[in-house]
């Protein structure tokens, strides 16, 4: 009775005060439901201790509970975060923080001779303002999950300073995109009449595009260093492979991700001919900077650009992480073409439209169809060990609870992976 008395009381309300409480409840109901989802999954942390039966000849008990600690760690970190930003934002929300900050731009416009009447010039600086609010509340969390959890657990491999410098570099890069895309899309708003929200739509479509098209070559390059990876027998497989599905395959690049983590990627890009594809350096056995055997048995040397690798590198050492062979690079480059040949990317794009929650469902079916076309390449055995090899350089933990994995996962666990392998294994 009394939550039904309180929903009549808000509708007696005057219609801003509705909308004002509307916003409020749905944004606690949401909080609180990611929350109810998040504590399954940790109590899944904190009960299993032991490796399950079925993963007991893939997973060692050792890597088992540095997986779950690192999830226990990360888990309590997301719910005190989580908790901070909402009552952050309830707390803006109450007492007046748009309105102040809306205020506050329109007298920054004031004192550079712009009137009330350039309300784009306004917004833009009120996002501006409020952008760097965020990183500025969100900095310390981030400090705390970089250089505690993330080094406590052995995958952050940045200092202070090359972090500190990414952040700026970040902000600035945003805001030369973020500004000039919300004055175009601002301006689209007042002049589209009774049918801008299907211009504004199809303006940030096509915004999403171009910027799908242009980060691998002009953005993400501002951040980390790509370089082509050298001629030899992986790189021969990889265009052997791509041919052979008609993967207009331009180049190959190795990007220096341990430069900020250990953890390991792979991933193409590109529209129509021109698609490239991207390894991270930790995924690679013979070229990973973590490992210093690797590097003096091929003889390589650290590289030294100017940003103190060689001490970088010296540090990364205690943490090296495994890597994986040419065979099972391969086989994680044959599942991501399958999404390539299946149609997935275009797919992903087009859902993403619509709801988040059906974009992952279909994911979590679009990973399956993924491993399946792997498996038809003849990668299904070396598949299988890459990805328990990932898994365990990334301390993945191989366990969940079934709805917080529905609502979550974009990737089905590693052991329902796993079991579709399993059967053609040998093939």
């Amino acid at each position: 009775m009394g939550m039904w008395a309180s929903l009549d009381a808000m509708w007696e309300m005057p219609a801003e005060k509705r909308i004002f409480g509307a916003v409020l409840l749905f944004s606690w109901t949401v909080y609180l439901w990611e929350s109810f989802l998040a504590q399954r999954q940790r109590r899944i942390y904190k009960t299993t201790t032991h490796v399950p039966p079925e993963l007991g000849q893939i997973m060692d008990s050792e890597t088992f509970e540095k997986s779950r600690l690192y999830q226990l760690d990360k888990s309590t970190f997301s719910f005190w975060s989580g908790l901070y930003s909402e009552i952050e934002g309830t707390l803006i929300l109450l007492f007046g923080g748009i309105p102040y900050l809306w205020r506050l731009s329109g007298r920054f416009c004031g004192y550079a001779g712009f009137g009330p009447e350039y309300e784009i010039t306004q917004s833009l600086v009120f996002l501006l303002l409020a952008t760097l609010f965020s990183a500025l509340t969100g900095l310390p969390w981030s400090l705390y999950n970089t250089f505690v959890i993330e080094e406590k657990h052995g995958f952050n491999q940045q200092t202070l300073g090359f972090f500190m410098k990414d952040a700026v570099k970040k902000f600035v890069v945003t805001q030369c995109i973020l500004l000039p895309v919300s004055s175009l899309l601002l301006y689209i708003i007042k002049i589209g009449g009774d049918y801008f929200f299907i211009y504004a739509w199809l303006f940030t479509l096509v915004v999403s595009l171009v910027l799908v098209t242009i980060y691998a070559d002009y953005i993400a390059p501002l951040f980390d260093k790509f370089t082509p990876l050298p001629e030899g027998k992986l790189k021969q497989e990889i265009e052997v492979m791509a041919k052979s599905i008609d993967f207009p395959l331009t180049k190959v690049y190795v990007v220096e991700g341990s430069k900020r983590s250990s953890h390991s990627n792979a991933y193409f890009y590109g529209f129509f001919k021109n698609k490239r594809i991207v390894l991270f350096d930790t995924l690679l056995e013979e070229y990973s900077v973590l490992s210093k055997d690797i590097l003096e048995e091929s003889g390589m040397e650290p590289r030294k650009d100017g940003e103190g690798d060689s001490e970088e590198i010296k540090a990364k050492v205690k943490n090296k992480k495994q890597g994986c062979k040419n065979e099972e690079v391969l086989a994680v480059l044959g599942h991501e073409l399958g999404h390539w040949k299946l149609g997935h990317t275009v797919k992903n794009i087009i859902i993403s439209q619509v709801l988040s929650f059906c974009l992952t469902v279909l994911s979590r079916r679009f990973e399956f169809q993924a491993d399946a076309f792997a498996k038809k390449l003849g990668k299904a055995k070396d598949l299988y060990s890459a990805l328990i090899k990932l898994n365990k350089d990334n301390l993945g933990f191989p366990v969940s609870d079934w709805l917080f994995s529905m609502w979550h996962y974009s990737h089905p666990p590693l052991l329902e992976r796993l079991q579709a392998l399993e059967n053609s294994k040998q093939d």
